[in-house]
Order: C-alpha cells, then structure tokens, then sequence
C-alpha cells in the first residue's frame, strides 16, 4: 500500500552553494512545512557567508527539461520562482507556467543578494515585469527589487501605500512587499490585494539573515498548497522566518546568519 502523499511544491531558483539561500533554503522550508519539494534550477551561484564570488545560468534547454520532468510526473499544487538571472529564463518560466497552470504561483522576483551582488540582468526586468509578474498569485519584493520594478525610490510611507497599488496594477493578484530593508526597531511587511492593505509588524532582529526572502517565499508556498488563504499564508510565513532568523546561527567567517530551518 501506498501512503498518502504530501502536497508538491516545484522551486524554480539558483544553487547556494553556501546552502543558506536559493534552491537549498526553499527544499529546507518545504521540508520543515511537511509538504516535498521539486526543483529547476535556474542557475548556479559559487557564493558563501560573505558574497557571491560567480554566477552561472543553466542552458534554457536544460531548465527547460527539467520543469518537463517534474511536471511530467507530479501533481504539483504550486510553484514559486526564485532566482532566474536573466531575460531568457524568465521567458522561459513565464511560457511554462502559462501552458502548466499550477494552482498557486508565487514570485520572488530576487534581483540582489544580500551582499549586493546582482542576480538578475538589467534587461531582464522588462521580461520580468511583462510576462511572470502578471502570473504571480503572491509577489515578494523586498524595498529595493520595488524600487527596481517600479523605477523610482521608496522613502515616505505615502510611497509605500502607492508602490502596492502599483505592483498590484502589474497584474499580481497580491504583494507582500517586504519591510527588511527599512528603519526603525519594527519590521513593517506589508500586504496587498484586491480587499485593500494590512501590515505585518514584527520586532527587528539584531542581525543580518542570509536566504530570508527565499525561505519566506517558500513558506507561503507551502502554506497554499496546504490550503491557507494568501493572508493567512503569508501570516504564517512571516511568524515562520522570524523564529527561524531568531535560532539563526553562523556557519561561515562571514558575518551573516542562516535560518535554523
């Protein structure tokens, strides 16, 4: 006899290395959340605690093959984008998605590394903007990737309320646009959709989390295919990360922390 399976959730991201982000941080997640995970993955980083010394995408027929293999197989409930690194593979994705259907899509349209090193091509953001966004049923960006997609700066609270408005208007169904980037002692993550805004606040944690955008991401995921509604999911992934930053530890000489998954 078989058991019954878990629901499946399909990452389509770039390889840490360093195992604190991208593909290994969402497989960690998944796993923590009882739900398995899949992967494509998009590119290959050489990266560890302290920056992302390469970079190297994966030939599009590749990825290609492998989102073919699992869709193939799996029945997967969601799927959620990482890392793409440049304009073909976002296109590509985009294709995929529209001819796969999954029930939930989640983007995390991942732009920089927590080092400041750029992980996805400037003209790659048009592609990004035009093709996967309006699939997205969850949009991520933290401050700077919505400064990035909406091309201005996001200083005043004022800002902030319209740049939801804004992403929403790019065709993503909701955004949480994440406040980890910002100032003050709370953390403001705030949510949007078509019922109007609410915000997320938690305490600031003294530290700098490396794969936090990953693993929140990941954590709606597997909350939706788990059957949570957008809010309630992304609640739930917001409360996970910030225990999980606050067992963090340091495995590396870098500064930075890694989630305890």
């Amino acid at each position: 006899m078989r058991n019954a399976s878990p629901p499946i959730i399909l990452t389509i991201a770039g390889s840490d290395s360093g195992g604190g982000a991208g593909i290994q941080a969402d497989l960690k997640t998944f796993h923590a959340h009882g739900v398995h995970g899949l992967s494509a993955i998009a590119a290959i980083t050489s990266q560890n605690t302290r920056g992302v010394t390469a970079v190297h995408p994966i030939p599009i027929a590749h990825i290609r093959s492998q989102i073919e293999a699992v869709f193939d197989d799996f029945p997967i409930a969601t799927v959620k984008t990482g890392m793409l690194g440049n304009a073909a593979t976002v296109r590509l994705v985009a294709k995929e998605l529209r001819k796969r259907k999954p029930a939930w899509i989640v983007v995390d349209p991942v732009m920089i590394s927590t080092s400041g090193s750029r992980l996805l091509d400037e003209n790659a953001v048009e592609a990004m903007i035009n093709e996967l966004i309006p699939l997205a049923d969850v949009l991520t960006p933290n401050l700077p990737e919505a400064e990035a997609l909406l091309g201005h700066p996001l200083k005043t609270s004022k800002q902030l309320a319209e740049a939801g408005e804004a992403l929403l208007a790019l065709g993503a169904r909701s955004v949480l646009l994440k406040g980890g980037h910002g100032r003050g002692h709370d953390v403001v993550d705030r949510y949007f959709d078509a019922r109007g805004s609410i915000d997320i606040r938690h305490a600031r944690l003294p530290r700098e989390g490396h794969g936090t955008g990953c693993t929140l991401a990941s954590a709606i995921a597997a909350e939706l295919a788990k059957g949570s509604a957008p809010r309630q999911a992304v609640r739930r992934a917001v409360a996970y990360v910030q225990r999980a930053l606050k067992n963090g530890y340091r495995p590396g000489r870098g500064a930075i922390f890694v989630l305890r998954h």
